[in-house]
Formats: structure tokens, sequence, C-alpha cells
């Protein structure tokens, strides 16, 4: 497991709760220190104790993949491309890897899958992608969740839907990669649209065609990306979707919400001390969205409030108009 947020957090609590063993990379050293002291991740997820004869945090990143069958990524986006390149190409030769990242990578504006079948050399039969409507602090509460394992290749994705199976996670496979990562890429936009405009004052009838505009806007931008025949209402599409942009746990809406309030970029990202993947995800999506010319006006509206320091009042006006 690479990466000490929430959601790597979450998923070494159900992984090691199945009777997996996790080697747990932080880039922290105090962290991993005050987890082999107490039991507990002290920065998120606090309450979830695990057990250190299957966790095993360290601070050595070529250690902790040297030993692993399955790589799980977990980092922030913005992180993926410092923290890889530390491992040398063949790394990863003979692992399986899983992306729980919902994001791209910056700069390149390439899905994580892609960065890493390209930087290890690594065929996409050995990549899956993780995703589905699952806060991590309702993981750490133990509701009830669902994920998606995508993978070109079904044997994999089963495989990983295994260990995360219990009592309060169901997971299932598909073969949709591509389509799934992107989704969770733009569902990241799509929810900090939506706290931008709960931050101004609109209401739950705006926000629900808010929400309906946004699954045509993802549906044009995916089949331009990746033309396939594609069930949005499942739950790794729409109900990731849903789930982000209402939920409280939503970290892409709370901190839409405090640019709507009148926060400034750097404000916001101070104050909530964690990573929302959308803010990156704008920049990216609209910067492939030069080449494809899909009609996205949640995403234009989004790049231009955050990147262009147009007034969210103003964008949200216009914004609106555009709407059926």
């Amino acid at each position: 497991m690479l990466g000490g947020g929430s959601w790597a957090t979450a998923l070494t609590k159900i992984l090691s709760e199945n009777g997996a063993r996790v080697d747990w990379w932080m880039r922290n050293k105090d962290d991993v220190q005050h987890l082999l002291r107490t039991r507990h991740n002290r920065r998120y997820l606090s309450s979830v104790a695990f057990d250190l004869n299957r966790v095993f945090p360290a601070t050595d990143l070529d250690d902790v993949v040297r030993e692993a069958d399955w790589l799980v990524l977990a980092v922030p986006a913005a992180f993926v491309q410092s923290t890889l390149e530390k491992l040398d190409r063949d790394a990863l030769k003979h692992k399986r890897v899983i992306s729980a990242i919902k994001g791209m990578v910056p700069g390149k504006n390439v899905l994580v899958t892609d960065y890493v079948a390209e930087r290890f050399r690594l065929p996409r039969e050995q990549i899956g992608v993780v995703a589905g409507p699952c806060h991590a602090e309702e993981v750490a509460l133990e509701k009830q969740s669902y994920l998606t394992i995508g993978s070109p290749s079904l044997t994999l994705a089963d495989d990983f839907s295994l260990l995360l199976r219990n009592r309060f996670v169901k997971a299932h496979a598909m073969e949709d990669l591509d389509g799934i990562e992107y989704f969770a890429v733009m569902k990241n936009i799509i929810a900090l649209t939506c706290g931008i405009a709960h931050g101004l004052g609109y209401g739950d009838n705006f926000q629900a065609v808010l929400v309906s505009n946004a699954v045509q806007e993802m549906r044009r931008f995916v089949h331009a990306m990746n033309p396939q025949p594609r069930d949005l209402s499942a739950s790794a599409y729409l109900g990731d979707l849903l789930v982000t942009a209402y939920s409280q746990f939503s970290r892409n809406r709370t901190f839409g919400s405090m640019i709507g309030r009148g926060y400034s970029v750097k404000s916001a990202q101070m104050e909530m001390n964690m990573v929302a993947e959308g803010y990156y995800a704008v920049k990216s999506i609209h910067e492939l969205n030069k080449k494809l010319n899909v009609h996205m006006p949640i995403t234009s509206a989004a790049y231009h409030i955050l990147y262009e320091k147009i007034s969210p009042a103003v964008e949200l006006e216009i914004l609106k108009e555009k709407f059926r």
C-alpha cells in the first residue's frame, strides 16, 4: 500500500482484516512511528486500530514494493510521478498494480494507469483501478459499501475483488478500465462545482439539474476518449458521481463550497489540509478537451473559476443559462 491518507487507511483496514499481509509505505517517518507505537494513523481515520501482525508500516519504498504481489497506489495524483520515479523501471515487472487514485497525473494529463503502464512497461492486463461510491470515512464506520474493480483482465479484477469483500463491502469486476477511471476523475470536478454552487447559496433544485447535466457532459467526454458501450447508471459511474456530489464526506464538494463562499484556492487548500483531486483534474481535463472540443460547460466553468480567477457568482450565472 502506497500512501498515508484516508483512502489508503481504509483499504489497509479492509485488506488486513480480511487476512492479507499489508506492507504500508508512508512518506512521513513520524506517522510510521506513531502507527507502530499506537496502532493508529494519527492523521486520517484515527479511530481505526490496526493489527501489527498483519500491517507493517515503513518509509523504505523499495523494501515495501520488493516483497509485494500486489501494489495499491493511494497517494494523491499530484505526487504519483515523484513517488514512483524513485523506483527502478523493472520494479513492478511481476506485480499486479491497482490504482486507488481518482485523479490524473498533472502536467502529463494522463490517467494514473496509463502513466504506470508506460513508466514500468507493463501490459494493461497487469493493471486495475478500484472505484465506486465508497467514502473512506464510511469504511471506518463499517457502513455498507460497494466497490468496482476495473481491468482489461477480469481475472485480475476478480482476484482483487475477493481480497476486498467482507460483511460490509461488496466488490465486483468490470473490464472497462478507462471508462471507470475517467469517470472517477471527472466526478470530482462535478462535486467541486456542486460545492461552489452550494457555497453561493444555490439549492437542491439547481444541484439536481447540475448533476443531471453533468452525466451528459461526462458521457460525451468519456465516449470521445474511449468509445464503447457503457451502462452509465451502474454504481461505478453514476453511484460514484452521486456520493461525491452530495456527501458530507466529499472533500471536493467541501473545497468547492469554500471557493463559493469566497476563499481563495490557496486558503481553501491550507484550511482543508487534504488534497481535493478535482482541483488538478479540472486543468487536466480542460487541456485534453482542447483537442477533442467536446461541449463541457461545467468543466469550463470550474476551470474559469479556479485557474482564470473569474468570480464564482458570475460564472455560475452564465452556467445556469446553459442547463435544461
